[in-house]
C-alpha cells in the first residue's frame, strides 16, 4: 500500500491566499454587482516592460527556426542571464558574486520551499513573526515543524522571533540554538526593512553557530533609502553563511511569466559539503530550467531601456504605496511599511480581529486585503495592503475605507 506524507495532515486549514480567494469568491457570488478592489494578494497589474516583450517575441522567433532553436537549456540558467545578474545586481554594488553561484529558477517562492531539500529534517528553523507562510508551511511538509498547536497557533519545533512595532520590526537573536534562519527585507508582510547593523548581527551569529541564513530579497528593487542593504552579501561575512533569493515577479512584472534566481556562494560549506554543489545537484535532478523565452525576457530588464522601463513601473507602485499609507494614517490608523516596500502593514482599529476586519472591509468597503493573523500569531490585529493595483482603484479603495471608518465613528 502506498503511504502518504503524514506531515500534510498537520497543516491547519488551507493556504492563506487560497482562503482569501475562497471568501472573496463567495462574497462576489452573493453580491454580483459589487465592484471589488483587490489589495490582498501581491499580484502586479502593470504590463511587462516593452523591452521585455520585444525580447520574448525575438526569443519565440528563435524557437521557430532550426538554426536558432533551443531545447533543454542549462538547469542553472543561460549564461546571458546569469552574467547580466552578476554584473548589474551585484558587481554594480561592489559585491563579488560569480555567475556559477547564481541559479535561475521559476521564482523565489519555489526556491524558498525547495531549498529545504539540501538540509536535514532535524534542523531547527527560526522565522520572523509575522512571517510569509511559505517559509513555515514548506518546513512543516518536510517534517521540521513538529506539531501545530491550535491554542498558540504555532508549530512546536519552529522558533518564532517577534518582529513587531515594539522592537522596531527587528527580530532579536534567538535564545535557543537554531540552524536555519529565514529573514526577509524588505519584509513581507510588514513592509519594513532591516538595517545594515541588524543584518551584521545576524551574519555574525550565523557564522559563529554554523547556522544558515535564508535571505529573501524579493522586494529589494523597492528600496529607496541608500542606507538599507539590497543584498545580504553587502554584509561582511555573509558569503560563508547565507543563501539569497531574488524574484523578477514584483520588480519586473513576472508573476505570470515566472522567473527568479537563488544565490548560493561557493564559500558556503557545512559539514564539509559545498551547499553550492548540493543545490546544483538538486536542480539538475529535479529541475529542467526556466524557459529560454522567459530568460531572454528577464535579461532584457538589464538593458538601459529595460531598466528605465522597469524603474517607471516601480515608481508607479511606490506612488500607490504612499497613497495607501498617507490616506490610512490621515484616517487615524496606525500604519507601517510602504517607504521601501510595496506593502503597507496596518493595525486594525479598536482591537478588532484580523479576519473580522478583513470581512468588514470586504463586505462594507468592497476592498480585499490580507488579514495579519494569516502570517502568524504576531500578525493578529493587523491587515496587509498591497500597492500593486491600478492608481485610480488604489485612491478609491482608500476613500472607501475612510468612509467606512467615518461612518463607524458616527454610530
Amino acid at each position: 500500500m502506498a503511504r502518504i506524507n503524514r506531515n500534510y495532515e498537520k497543516l491547519p486549514g488551507s493556504y492563506l491566499f487560497s482562503e482569501i480567494a475562497r471568501r472573496t469568491a463567495a462574497y462576489q457570488e452573493a453580491n454580483p454587482d459589487a465592484r471589488l478592489i483587490k489589495m490582498g494578494i501581491g499580484d502586479v497589474t502593470r504590463p511587462l516592460a516593452p523591452a521585455v516583450v520585444a525580447a520574448m517575441h525575438a526569443a519565440v522567433d528563435d524557437l521557430a527556426a532550426a538554426e536558432t532553436f533551443h531545447g533543454y537549456g542549462p538547469e542553472q540558467g543561460y549564461a546571458f542571464l546569469r552574467d547580466a545578474i552578476a554584473e548589474h545586481d551585484f558587481a554594480a554594488r561592489n559585491i563579488a558574486i560569480d555567475p556559477d553561484e547564481i541559479f535561475v529558477s521559476d521564482g523565489a517562492k519555489s526556491d524558498c520551499g525547495n531549498i529545504g531539500d539540501i538540509f536535514a529534517e532535524d534542523n531547527v528553523v527560526a522565522v520572523c513573526d509575522p512571517v510569509y507562510p511559505v517559509y513555515v508551511d514548506t518546513n512543516a511538509m518536510a517534517g521540521r515543524a513538529g506539531d501545530y498547536d491550535t491554542d498558540t497557533e504555532r508549530w512546536t519545533n519552529i522558533v518564532y522571533m517577534p518582529t513587531t512595532s515594539e522592537n522596531d520590526f527587528t527580530p532579536a537573536l534567538p535564545e535557543v540554538p537554531v540552524d536555519l534562519i529565514y529573514l526577509c527585507s524588505p519584509n513581507n508582510p510588514t513592509g519594513t526593512v532591516l538595517s545594515r547593523e541588524a543584518l551584521q548581527k545576524w551574519v555574525d551569529y550565523a557564522n559563529a553557530t554554523d547556522a544558515v541564513i535564508l535571505f529573501d530579497a524579493a522586494y529589494e528593487r523597492f528600496i529607496t533609502d541608500p542606507a538599507i542593504p539590497h543584498s545580504i552579501y553587502e554584509i561582511p561575512g555573509a558569503k560563508t553563511c547565507a543563501i539569497e533569493f531574488r524574484s523578477f515577479s514584483k520588480t519586473a512584472g513576472f508573476t505570470g511569466a515566472r522567473c527568479g534566481y537563488t544565490v548560493v556562494p561557493r564559500d558556503l560549506v557545512r559539514e564539509g559539503q559545498s551547499l553550492n554543489a548540493m543545490w546544483n545537484r538538486r536542480q539538475t535532478t529535479k529541475f529542467n530550467g526556466a524557459s529560454y523565452v522567459i530568460q531572454r525576457g528577464a535579461a532584457a530588464i538589464y538593458t538601459p531601456e529595460g531598466a528605465a522601463q522597469v524603474d517607471e513601473t516601480i515608481d508607479f507602485y511606490r506612488a500607490n504605496a504612499r497613497t495607501i499609507k498617507e490616506g490610512l494614517a490621515a484616517a487615524g490608523l496606525e500604519v507601517y511599511g510602504a517607504d521601501n516596500s510595496p506593502y503597507v502593514w496596518c493595525r486594525t482599529p479598536n482591537g478588532t480581529g484580523s479576519w473580522d476586519f478583513f470581512n468588514r472591509l470586504l463586505e462594507e468597503a468592497n476592498v480585499i486585503t490580507t488579514p495579519g493573523a494569516g502570517f502568524g500569531p504576531a500578525g493578529e490585529g493587523y491587515i496587509r495592503l498591497t500597492a500593486f493595483g491600478d492608481a485610480d482603484d488604489t485612491r478609491e479603495a482608500v476613500e472607501r475605507i475612510k468612509r467606512m471608518l467615518d461612518a463607524e465613528s458616527r454610530d
